[in-house]
């Protein structure tokens, strides 16, 4: 048998997950009023988020075998705001406080102020439906 080899890592999910929640961001920020689409736009930043900060201990494990304990540290740091915004944006989204979703928008914004999304990317509509998973 040979050696199987991962070619989906936690850091590719977390670039296409960040890409994703920009995206949605840009569509939110559109938006005039809560209807369904802000609905899931608000619902999948949350989720996204959550999931995010999910891969980053993935991501540790690795330096944490080699005895990188500063770079893993430091990474945690780095990418800690994720899960925390992303549970605050799902709270805000459940209790319908839109003036909440709004700063915590601003927040995530510019936390991920450096991320570029292509003209032609192929990421979708990712939010289709995040409002039923994130009351399910």
């Amino acid at each position: 048998m040979g050696r199987v080899i991962q070619t989906e890592g936690a850091g590719k999910d977390r670039n296409r997950l960040t890409r994703c929640v920009v995206l949605a961001l840009r569509e939110l920020m559109r938006q005039t009023e809560p209807n369904e689409l802000a609905h899931d736009l608000a619902a999948f930043i949350g989720l996204a988020l959550v999931e995010i900060g999910d891969t980053v201990d993935a991501s540790v494990v690795a330096w944490e075998k080699r005895d990188y304990w500063v770079k893993a540290d430091r990474f945690r740091m780095e990418w800690e705001w994720a899960r925390r915004l992303g549970l605050a944006m799902q709270e805000a989204v459940r209790a319908e406080d839109w003036a909440q979703v709004a700063l915590l928008s601003a927040q995530i914004g510019q936390r991920l102020m450096k991320v570029t999304i292509p003209q032609r990317h192929r990421l979708g509509t990712p939010w289709e439906g995040a409002w039923e998973r994130l009351n399910a």
